[in-house]
């Protein structure tokens, strides 16, 4: 998606980073509205992530930054530009894409070296780029190497290093961990985290997996029904969600009816059932609200708090993971996988901790 290189050539390290920005962009697809009036903006050198459920807008959004895709209405600026009317091949951009697209019948320096090849770069000079950023995304040795010889994480940075390799101002991800093993996904997203940080790369990155999105993200656009959600930083959108629905779908939520009391500056009197909590309003009113209460605010003891039954128990190792019945509906607790295993059937007590309880925004 670059245009043959001018000039000097740059290292991949040296290249320059751009902002990304969306002005009310629209895409149709005749009746149906895949990106409603979205604007955002991704600054230089930051990896943001477009994160939501399938058929929420992001990969759509991922391709109209590409030029894949082309805008009804809005604008789309790469570096201050408006390339909106420009063609993938005009845009300063590159793709890794969920499938990494690598050509089995080429090696590993082969399939690096393609790119500046068809931009009518010498072929030693591809050679040579290629061999620099391999080595940049940890691969030196392996360039004589076939494909299919290579591990999963491996084939991955084959495509991040072909990417990367046309010095991109910006590099798109789109689900690329998908492939992949649990064990092996954290793998790779701490080395393209790492990566993205080492060389400040700007980078738009787009998942469903709310977990991957925390991990890498300097900030999270949240796309629901082709529109923003909400945006800003992971720990913002765990602990501060701006909807039932962000709260929801950013980490596992309780969602319970409580009172709200009497305020006092930032704070409220909250009851919940018989318990009393005092917890930042966000601007409710007296009267009743509805909390997101994380797995992890929730305590289990013998006595105190509220009264509750073990509906379910499952151990994962670091956790222990309960459904637990109460007056205030079932309740998906965790606690760490050392503590006391709880039985289906027990009485417990349910204590809460501030830390993790949000007023939802009406």
């Amino acid at each position: 998606m670059k245009t043959p290189h001018s000039g000097t050539r740059r290292s991949p390290a040296a290249a320059a980073r751009a902002s990304v920005e969306f002005r009310a962009v629209t895409k149709r697809y005749g009746s149906v509205m895949a990106v409603d009036a979205v604007s955002f903006t991704i600054e230089p050198g930051t990896l943001v992530t477009l994160l939501g459920p399938s058929g929420c807008g992001k990969t759509t959004t991922l391709r109209l930054i590409a030029g894949l895709e082309m805008a009804t209405a809005g604008r789309i600026l790469i570096g201050g530009e408006d390339v909106t009317a420009r063609s993938a091949t005009d845009r300063d951009v590159s793709m890794v894409f969920q499938s990494y697209a690598l050509f089995p019948h080429m090696s590993v320096i082969e399939n690096v070296a393609y790119g500046p090849s068809v931009q009518g770069v010498r072929k030693a000079d591809a050679e040579a780029m290629a061999a620099e950023t391999l080595a940049l995304v940890g691969l030196r040795g392996l360039e004589q190497r076939s494909t299919s010889e290579l591990s999963g994480g491996q084939q991955q940075r084959v495509a991040v290093a072909r990417a990367l390799v046309l010095e991109p101002q910006v590099l798109l991800f789109d689900e690329p961990l998908s492939n992949l093993d649990a064990k092996l996904r954290r793998r790779v997203r701490e080395d393209i985290r790492d990566l993205q940080q080492r060389l400040n790369l700007t980078v738009a990155y787009v998942t469903h997996d709310q977990e991957e999105a925390l991990a890498v993200s300097d900030r999270i656009i949240v796309m629901a029904h082709a529109q923003v959600a909400q945006e800003g930083s992971p720990r913002e959108l765990y602990e501060a969600p701006a909807s039932l629905f962000v709260a929801e779908f950013i980490g596992d939520a309780n969602i319970v009816a409580a009172e709200v009391g009497a305020i006092v500056g930032a704070e409220a009197t909250v009851r919940l059932a018989d318990l009393e909590l005092r917890l930042p309003h966000r601007g409710a009113r007296p009267g009743a609200v509805r909390l997101a209460i994380r797995p992890d605010a929730i305590s289990l003891a013998e006595t105190g708090g509220l009264a509750g039954t073990i509906l379910k128990a499952s151990y994962l190792g670091k956790v222990r993971e309960y459904t637990v019945r109460t007056a205030i509906g079932d309740l998906f607790v965790t606690v760490p996988g050392r503590a006391e295993a709880l039985v289906p059937g027990r009485a417990v007590g349910v204590g809460f901790t501030a830390d993790g309880i949000v007023v939802l925004p009406e």
